[in-house]
């Protein structure tokens, strides 16, 4: 089946999904507009009621070839259904279920991938993270369990004055989900709102917070005007649930929140007018090795420094993703570098604060990226062992041409050989062949696997951190995709051996489709 026309597949996908929630490079590429709807407003379902009631009373089994057979005779599209799933998992969780929300970041990955599948395929990433979405919709109860209602609205009046991000910062760490509702509804428009939140997504080390903000906001955007603030709220809610956790359990609120005014205030970097300098390859390298060993209030101020000198963000931003990429290329002989694992997390989360970074007040851009450069930091003490692959991984691979570097890297993901699949796709790099046909591999795996909740992230990461990277140094993205998903093959989310992902066998036989 040979790949349907880019064009054609976005005709079905629409126009409305934001650079913000892909990001600037593939939506840029991809012809998304990146304007934003002027105004949102309070929660409703709207032309997708009838999805999302279907989504919410139906098991992820009975779902699924419901959802398929729409699709086949033209009734939904997948937009139809990734929005559908977007309102369905907002309404059910709020922002505050771990499954949940990783569910909901996984959407538009998995949107965007079906575009790189052949036409008879495309259906698979969305309908996987859709039975994902409907599993844990019923484990808490299905539709008897709404979290998200219409905002209960508090007087402007009563409203305390001040910079509105500072002012919903403070409602999120007294875990007043109320006040900081009202607060955000004062925003003009969805960016602003969207600025708006900065202060309380950059107020605490949660990886989660970080890419939930990039990911509903480009969801935001893809649903349209009249769900932007719904959608936002939940960003809030996230924040002020894990302040509400932190003061219960009486454990210390994040060093961050003491460290960046002291930095901003070092650097001078209030109001500071963003550099454009590039200081080229070395000193890009040297400071991602500087973020990568930390510790981690060095790593930040190391960003800050940058900064101040007068790099520009994007920069900076690229020094912090290529010290992310260095835990999954140094983790050594652990058995597991996917998931939730230091360089999956470090690297998801670097991706989200450089998108964010992009859109985002200049101010907010600055106090991001250092956010992030601490995040990198705090990851895990930095591993000691060489990057993958090793000398010994490179003198397992035998072939030389593209065909056979890649069929060995098929063989070593089957058989969960992180070094030897990193060695081939290495390689395969050093001889300047086809990198669509690493991705055309890889996507494969993504969809078919349950990557423990962070596959698509991970793969969509990956695409657009290659794109954003110098020529120097983008190919470690690459081996970094290579050694992540051998290390996924057949592993369910408990981690336990031989399982694909849930429901992905019986898509594929909906569509008739290979499994």
């Amino acid at each position: 089946m040979a790949p349907s026309d880019r064009r054609e597949f976005l005709s079905h996908v629409g126009q409305g999904m934001l650079a913000a929630g892909l990001g600037t490079a593939v939506a840029t590429d991809l012809g998304f507009s990146t304007a934003f709807a002027a105004e949102g407003g309070s929660i409703h379902l709207g032309g997708h009621e009838r999805l999302v009631e279907l989504m919410r009373n139906t098991p992820a089994g009975e779902l699924q070839p419901l959802l398929a057979k729409q699709l086949l005779k033209g009734q939904v599209n997948l937009k139809d259904l990734t929005a559908a799933g977007a309102l369905a998992n907002a309404v059910t969780f709020g922002g505050c279920d771990y499954v949940g929300f990783h569910t909901a970041m996984a959407m538009l990955p998995a949107l965007e991938m079906c575009g790189q599948l052949p036409k008879a395929r495309q259906p698979l990433p969305v309908l996987k993270v859709l039975y994902r979405n409907a599993q844990q919709i019923q484990n808490v109860g299905g539709k008897t369990d709404d979290s998200l209602h219409t905002l209960q609205k508090v007087e402007a009046g009563k409203l305390p004055a001040g910079d509105l991000g500072q002012q919903i910062r403070d409602a999120c760490r007294r875990a007043d989900v109320k006040l900081g509702e009202n607060l955000l509804d004062q925003a003009d428009t969805p960016l602003d709102a969207f600025n708006a939140l900065q202060p309380a997504m950059q107020d605490d080390l949660n990886v989660h917070r970080f890419v939930f903000a990039h990911r509903t906001y480009g969801l935001a955007g893809l649903l349209g005007k009249d769900y932007a603030y719904s959608l936002l709220r939940q960003c809030v809610r996230f924040c002020a649930n894990h302040e509400s956790n932190r003061l219960s359990r009486k454990n210390p609120p994040s060093p961050i929140r003491a460290l960046m005014p002291k930095l901003l205030d070092q650097y001078k970097l209030a109001g500071l007018k963003p550099g454009k300098r590039d200081p080229g390859d070395a000193a890009v390298e040297k400071l991602s090795e500087a973020i990568y060993q930390g510790p981690r209030a060095d790593a930040a101020e190391a960003a800050a420094a940058a900064l101040a000198d007068g790099i520009a963000p994007e920069v900076v931003g690229e020094a912090i993703s290529l010290a992310s990429n260095l835990y999954v290329l140094r983790q050594g002989p652990e058995k597991r570098s996917h998931g939730d694992s230091p360089g999956v997390h470090s690297s998801d989360a670097t991706n989200a604060w450089r998108n964010m970074a992009r859109i985002a007040e200049p101010r907010h851009a600055i106090s991001g990226l250092i956010v992030a450069a601490y995040h990198a930091g705090v990851q895990s003490k930095p591993y000691k062992t060489p990057p993958y692959p090793t000398s010994e991984h490179r003198a397992r691979i035998k072939s030389t041409d593209a065909t056979g570097l890649l069929a060995e890297a098929e063989d070593a993901i089957r058989h969960n050989d992180q070094g030897r699949a990193a060695a081939a796709i290495q390689i395969y790099g050093e001889k300047g062949h086809q990198l669509e046909r690493v991705f055309t591999l890889m996507i494969k795996y993504t969809v078919s696997e349950d990557g423990r909740l962070h596959g698509e992230k991970f793969y969509h990461t990956v695409r657009e951190e290659y794109r954003a990277t110098r020529a120097a140094f983008r190919w470690r993205h690459i081996v970094a995709l290579a050694r992540v998903t051998a290390s996924a093959y057949g592993y369910n989310r408990e981690d336990q051996h031989g399982f694909r992902a849930a429901g992905y066998e019986d898509a594929c036989r909906l569509l008739g489709v290979k499994a």
